[in-house]
């Protein structure tokens, strides 16, 4: 009997490949949910590798914690830190990591990822299970939204189970990509709570401090902090910000602050690692995300657990937080605009 049990134990032990062009040492929402879930999964006793894209001088096979295998392909990022588009020639170095790592799970992140796209369609011509996962929202009348939701329809037609962070996310999934809504399930993010504590010492009174920390990117409303921060800085003289991030539209911030002549009143950090990012949360009062469309948005949990207000834009998935608070069901300082 004791045989038995053992046996069916292992039968319960999967081997999973992670797939998306999105990872370490790039920092992001995405990246931050592939690296936690593939630690959990780890701690459980299955078996998890990370297939991306190389970064830079970053290529090959690398370990991080728990062993956690990473192989970043020798392809360099296209547009967008995404991976050129091949369709067939990237099938032999896919198939030859399922099979050396007897993969029996291939799980894809992120709709706008080139090489999951191909990982799922190669994956299931060869007969494995696959999970997707959709962590943003896109629309459906803008050239490059139907161009990939078409890409969608077409990758995801024979997909065995798909995942969306909040119940806008599914919505949106589902209308785009035709999924039968029985076969997409909600798990909301979550935060590491003995990460994000709230600082023992809180910050003074004397000003207000207001922290941001996004990817400095259109989609993330970059031009809404340009167009805000001079006038919060005007109405308000004891107000100070603390931007951190990095992307193409951190020129425009830093040209706001020269014009208005904010150097002393907004911080720019550039790029935070995440295992910063608490300190320069607790550093703050107010927590800002200025998001033009947003299917959950991680930082407002991360920044509410660190004990910040949270200010941000009612957007997406975002007032499923409002949803739950008045619900009880979770207890945090949230205030939508």
């Amino acid at each position: 009997m004791t045989g038995l049990a053992g046996k069916s134990m292992d039968r319960k032990k999967h081997r999973i490949m992670m797939v998306s062009d999105f990872f370490y040492p790039n920092f992001g929402g995405v990246e931050n949910h592939i690296y936690y879930l593939s630690q959990c999964l780890l701690k459980l006793g299955h078996k998890v590798v990370v297939v991306t894209h190389a970064y830079g001088n970053r290529s090959g096979v690398r370990y991080m914690t728990r062993g956690l295998k990473v192989y970043y392909v020798p392809w360099r990022p296209f547009v967008m830190q995404n991976s050129f588009p091949t369709l067939f020639p990237s099938l032999p170095i896919i198939r030859t990591i399922l099979i050396r790592e007897r993969i029996t799970i291939v799980h894809g992140h992120q709709a706008f990822s080139t090489l999951c796209h191909e990982a799922l369609m190669h994956s299931r011509t060869m007969g494995y299970r696959v999970v997707f996962t959709d962590h943003s929202l896109y629309g459906f009348s803008d050239a490059g939204s139907i161009h990939m939701n078409k890409v969608l329809q077409f990758t995801l037609a024979d997909v065995s189970q798909a995942i969306c962070v909040s119940h806008t996310s599914k919505e949106n999934t589902v209308l785009r990509s035709g999924l039968p809504p029985e076969k997409v399930f909600v798990i909301p993010n979550a935060v590491d709570t003995a990460m994000f504590k709230p600082a023992v010492v809180q910050p003074s009174r004397s000003e207000i401090v207001i922290v941001v920390i996004s990817r400095l990117v259109y989609r993330k409303g970059a031009d809404l902090l340009v167009e805000v921060i001079p006038d919060v800085c005007r109405l308000h003289p004891n107000v100070r910000f603390i931007v951190g991030g990095d992307g193409p539209k951190r020129v425009r911030l830093e040209e706001m602050r020269e014009k208005h002549s904010l150097q002393d009143r907004v911080e720019m950090l550039g790029a935070v690692p995440h295992a910063q990012v608490r300190s320069v949360l607790i550093s703050g009062h107010i927590f800002l995300n200025s998001s033009l469309t947003e299917a959950f948005c991680i930082a407002i949990l991360e920044a509410a657990s660190c004990g910040l207000l949270t200010v941000s834009t009612r957007v997406g998935g975002v007032p499923e937080f409002w949803n739950a608070v008045l619900q009880g069901l979770i207890w945090i300082h949230f205030f939508a605009i």
